[in-house]
């Protein structure tokens, strides 16, 4: 759980609306709050602002791509240790390996489960806690 005893606050990045109510209802289904934000430069603001726990970031996205998105979280101090979780309709070894040398977490396919997203939470959540 998080810190407060409850969930966790979850930032869901996708540019896709039907991903980002997917996400949410079951983050929200298993307990966690929700910010969702729909392309990177509004996911940076939402992350100053409200320091999420976890970050689900989709990769193709307009304007500013989850793997550029990812590259700024990850460079700054305050939020170098948030975990990032890439998502992706593709699942190819290249992209995996680019979402790691921007130092995210893990990767998940979409379409997800709710369980595969609830699983994610659990276990990044309970590392980003061990390192506060």
């Amino acid at each position: 759980m998080g810190p407060n005893g409850s969930g966790y606050k979850v930032l869901v990045i996708d540019d896709s609306n039907t991903i980002r109510r997917s996400a949410e209802i079951f983050l929200k289904q298993g307990g966690h709050e929700v910010l969702l934000a729909e392309d990177g430069f509004d996911a940076l603001s939402k992350v100053n602002d409200h320091k999420p726990h976890l970050i689900f970031c989709d990769i193709l996205m307009p304007r500013l791509d989850g793997y550029q998105t990812c590259a700024i979280i990850k460079r700054n101090a305050h939020f170098s240790n948030v975990p990032v979780v890439m998502l992706s309709s593709k699942d190819g070894v290249f992209d995996k390996t680019r979402g790691r040398r921007v130092w995210s977490q893990d990767y998940l396919t979409k379409p997800f489960t709710k369980d595969q997203l609830l699983q994610a939470v659990q276990q990044f959540g309970i590392v980003q806690q061990e390192v506060q």
